[in-house]
């Protein structure tokens, strides 16, 4: 891992996202890039009826200038103050990330997350959210920081799919990092109801194939997945959880949602999401 970004917008969570992504940034020598999005919005020119124009470039220097304070604050609380880069930009805030993720080969992104709920999930969604289902590298989503070695126990939901072999070497990856234990999870939902004996059977094969070690095997019942997800997290305590992500888009998304989504908009602690790749 040789580049971490932070979106920062110097709110709680941000910056609780940003001491974490230091905190990992120590042990992997990694570079850390926080990047401060100013969402500015077309200003209107009324005397040619109502022509948009860009916005005023005095107006993005003086808050650019703002977040350069907010940052340098930020930067001076925590002790590792080297290999550390801001930067400013002007443009929809899911856009602008997602270019820069794929302009600086960006490795890992750390977010800060005050999750979402009711209408503004169902249409909009978090930030956050969005970049999970877009970006390119690994994303973890926080709402506090934590100790690395507060991480030892990761909750992976599992679909016994084919094709996730990237995916779980990632997890594998993960997993020696924090020198923690994976807890393998199937959530069965009304739709979806197999027989506990042959669905464990598929889970160790499922763990011997992959050559995933120091793990358990675990199987749940709920309505829908990701309450099974977010349940069984809260029953094993778990620091962290590791999740899959398909990245729909358009109508299939508002239709079938994400699963992944709504576990990152209703947990507290961190989620580690990868996008598989079809």
């Amino acid at each position: 891992m040789k580049k971490i970004l932070v979106p920062c917008d110097f709110s709680d969570a941000a910056i609780q996202a940003y001491y974490f992504a230091m905190n990992i940034a120590i042990e992997t020598n990694a570079e850390v890039f926080v990047l401060k999005v100013i969402d500015l919005p077309f200003m209107y020119e009324t005397t040619f009826a109502g022509t948009p124009y860009t916005f005023d470039p005095g107006i993005y220097k003086e808050l650019e200038g703002e977040a350069q304070k907010d940052f340098e604050k930020m930067k001076n609380k925590h002790p590792r103050k080297d290999k550390v880069k801001f930067a400013t930009a002007n443009g929809s805030v899911t856009h602008t990330i997602r270019q820069f993720i794929t302009d600086n080969q960006i490795d890992l992104i750390v977010m800060g997350t005050h999750g979402a709920s009711g209408w503004k999930e169902y249409f909009i969604g978090s930030n956050t959210e969005k970049i999970v289902r877009f970006s390119t590298a690994p994303v973890l989503a926080v709402r506090k920081s934590f100790e690395l070695h507060q991480i030892k126990n990761i909750a992976l939901p599992i679909t016994l799919q084919l094709n996730q072999e990237e995916f779980v070497k990632r997890v594998k990856e993960l997993q020696s990092f924090f020198s923690a234990k994976l807890h393998l999870l199937l959530v069965n939902t009304p739709y979806n109801l197999r027989r506990t004996a042959d669905e464990m059977k598929l889970m160790e094969e499922f763990a011997n194939n992959n050559k995933i070690t120091n793990y358990t095997l675990n199987i749940r019942n709920d309505f829908y997945e990701h309450d099974g997800i977010i349940n069984f997290a809260h029953e094993i305590k778990a620091d962290m959880i590791a999740m899959a992500t398909h990245g729909r888009r358009g109508l299939a998304h508002l239709v079938a949602g994400s699963v992944t989504e709504d576990v990152v908009n209703h947990v507290d602690c961190p989620i580690w999401t990868y996008a598989v790749k079809k």
